[in-house]
């Protein structure tokens, strides 16, 4: 099998979490590469064994270009619009030589759609790869295509200041190198951090290290986030981390190869890097909407906390007459659930903030935001904020008419129909989030998991049911046979449901595999959402290939997680433990962190783990006294046991037995695990 191009995943952003606790070249830029009319087609399976398109997905995605304004390339006018310059081979490695950014591996993104890819989310990825430093407005430049997500840099009095500086150390120091070549040289005055998604801080280190500053001191360097900033982006989901990481390599294509039959993008922009990453503790913290004064700049902030971010914010520069929108809004729908998991985001205080936005920023004359491309002219920033807020609450307010009415999440995912005006904006249509899962998630954020139906109340197990249906369609060769026809007759998502028993009862059968792998080619090819897109694809990949062997390398994550609270790996700790393994057990032990002075007691009792802030107590089975950074060393993985054993950081109180035995009822997750077979 050839190697696969630019594989990295980074599966924390826009919906951030941490993981176990945890372009073309210069011609095609400026000519702008244009929406096609047509799809082309070859029919043989490729190296990976992803099929062909079908005569049906190809007839369904041609069917699309009737029903979209393709016509209209006022998006490519707008992306390629300020263009300073770019870096023709943009490609980023870390200090081992590993590849963890290559945006030349998206240089297939050419000329007409393959048969393979929904035109729609062709048109999207095209756009997304236009890459550069851009000119926004005066003093306001965008580096693009460097990251998932797009850095900002404004002109202060004294220097720079940068807006989200991307995921990795590695990226953003790469796109502020580039820009300081282009720009010239000037310190970083201010970072501003708009939300607490890991793609949008970070690269924060990475500054530091390319920071005109003396020494690359921050004494001087002003860091500014929303309320809640750091617990947000400390410990978001640390409970549910490792099954997030596992979950979020389908949402991100992270084994798909970069191909026409593959990953193509992520909607959002093309992947989420994965390097080193880092965090910033801000010196200025934006509590409520106010004016601020930033090197010179006033800033005007809006707070959009509970929409797409946790904790976010949006602000309005006066003087450049310039709304930077962060996350609240992009060009593409965004997620109410997204795919890897996480808790469902309020849809209604999303649209509330994009409404209190427009009504605010009625005079801009140019829109930019943390992904995408940027917006001139009053009349179609109004629009566009316009349909934005009228996406979510549409969403919103149909999906609970429906649930009233006494419909399913599936039936409401099924039934639900954008309007037109929304569903011919291309800003609103599914790149990222769908209207049919944001509709499921409305329903779980009133209803939650329970539809009612009392056979959904508890069903058997998943094995367990299939090979009862194998058994009652008269066994593999009969399902193997109605599986064919589904598929001739291009009902995929049938034929997906109904192989899906076979795979799940004899995971052994091969071509009842093969079948389903074939099944979510086609879903795959004709998803206009890239997380659908890849979920399907990844599914297929597997298998065929298996799962992979490793997940999430943690060691990348120390210093995001040296500056997470204690609190959130005790509790990650608790959630760990083996419950049967414990039953009877009690247990006490104190840990000591040397050089934070704090100790906490932990207590295990009726195979429930307790932890406190407090003295040691003196009748603990034992107490480990350990430096906080050995501590994270151990959790991620980069500390063994001979390194513990003799190292100075750590000493052992009491019974090494009894804390031998505690450590032994703790799960170790690996990180991967089976998703498409049992």
């Amino acid at each position: 099998m050839p190697s696969q191009s630019s594989q990295y995943c980074f599966p924390f952003t826009s919906g951030t979490s941490l993981p176990l606790l945890v372009a073309s070249l210069a011609a095609i830029l400026l000519a702008g590469c244009q929406p096609n009319q047509t799809l082309t087609d070859d029919s043989s399976n490729d190296d990976y064994g992803f099929t062909a398109a079908s005569s049906h997905t190809i007839n369904a995605n041609k069917a699309l270009l009737d029903e979209l304004p393709f016509a209209d390339t006022q998006d490519f006018t707008d992306a390629k619009r300020g263009f300073i310059a770019r870096m023709p081979k943009l490609v980023v490695t870390d200090e081992q030589g590993k590849t963890i950014w290559d945006r030349t591996a998206y240089d297939f993104i050419t000329g007409e759609a393959p048969s393979s890819v929904n035109p729609s989310l062709w048109r999207q990825a095209t756009l997304n790869n236009i890459d550069g430093l851009f000119k926004v407005t005066e003093g306001v430049y965008q580096l693009r295509g460097f990251d998932l997500a797009n850095m900002t840099v404004i002109a202060g009095k004294t220097g720079w200041i940068v807006v989200d500086p991307l995921t990795t150390a590695e990226t953003a120091k790469t796109a502020f190198e580039f820009l300081k070549q282009q720009l010239g040289e000037r310190p970083i005055s201010a970072i501003l951090f708009t939300h607490s998604h890991m793609d949008h801080f970070g690269g924060a280190l990475g500054l530091l290290e390319t920071n005109t500053q003396k020494n690359n001191s921050l004494e001087e360097i002003d860091i500014i986030a929303p309320a809640g900033f750091m617990h947000e982006a400390t410990s978001e989901n640390v409970m549910a981390g490792t099954a997030m990481s596992r979950r979020a390599m389908y949402m991100y294509g992270k084994q798909l190869p970069r191909s026409a039959r593959g990953h193509i993008g992520s909607g959002l922009g093309k992947e989420p890097a994965f390097g080193q990453f880092g965090i910033l503790s801000p010196t200025t913290v934006i509590e409520q909407d106010s004016t601020q004064l930033i090197d010179g700049v006033p800033f005007e902030f809006q707070i959009v906390s509970g929409s797409e971010a946790p904790a976010e914010f949006t602000f309005f520069l006066p003087e450049q007459q310039a709304y930077c929108g962060a996350e609240l809004v992009s060009k593409n729908m965004h997620n109410l659930y997204t795919l890897r998991g996480a808790k469902v985001r309020d849809a209604l205080t999303w649209s509330s903030s994009i409404d209190k936005a427009l009504n605010a920023q009625r005079d801009t004359k140019v829109y930019f935001g943390s992904h995408h491309w940027p917006i001139w002219g009053q009349e179609p920033i109004n629009h566009f904020l316009e349909t934005q807020r009228d996406t979510y609450k549409y969403i919103h307010d149909q999906s609970v008419r429906m649930l009233n009415a006494g419909l399913t999440p599936a039936e409401i995912a099924e039934a639900i129909e954008m309007p037109p005006a929304l569903a011919n904006t291309f800003s609103s249509r599914g790149y990222y989030g769908t209207a049919k899962h944001n509709a499921k998630a409305v329903y779980q954020a009133y209803l939650g998991w329970y539809d009612a139906n009392p056979v959904h109340l508890d069903p058997l197990p998943a094995v367990e049911s299939a090979e009862k249906y194998v058994a009652l369609l008269g066994g593999a060769d009969n399902i193997i046979k109605q599986t064919e026809i589904a598929i001739a007759d291009g009902e995929y998502r049938w034929a997906a449901e109904l192989i899906n028993h076979l795979v799940v009862a004899d995971d052994s059968n091969s071509r009842a595999k093969e079948l389903l792998a074939s099944s979510y080619d086609q879903l795959g090819y004709q998803a206009e959402s890239a997380p659908w897109r890849d979920v399907y694809l990844s599914a297929a990949y597997e298998l065929r290939h298996g799962s992979p062997e490793t997940g999430i390398d943690l060691a990348s994550m120390k210093q995001i997680l040296l500056r997470s609270p204690v609190e959130n790996f005790l509790q990650s700790m608790a959630s760990r433990v083996i419950g049967p393994k414990a039953f009877g057990d009690e247990f006490e032990l104190n840990i000591y962190f040397t050089d934070l002075d704090k100790n906490y007691v932990l207590t295990l009792k009726n195979a429930v783990l307790h932890h406190k802030l407090a003295q040691k107590s003196l009748s603990a089975n034992a107490t480990l006294n350990i430096s906080h950074e050995l501590f994270i060393d151990l959790i991620i993985g980069k500390a063994g046991v001979k390194d513990v054993l003799f190292s100075d950081e750590l000493e052992i109180e009491g019974s090494k037995i009894d804390l031998a035995s505690f450590f032994s009822k703790l799960d170790k997750p690996k990180g991967v695990f089976n998703i498409v077979t049992p």
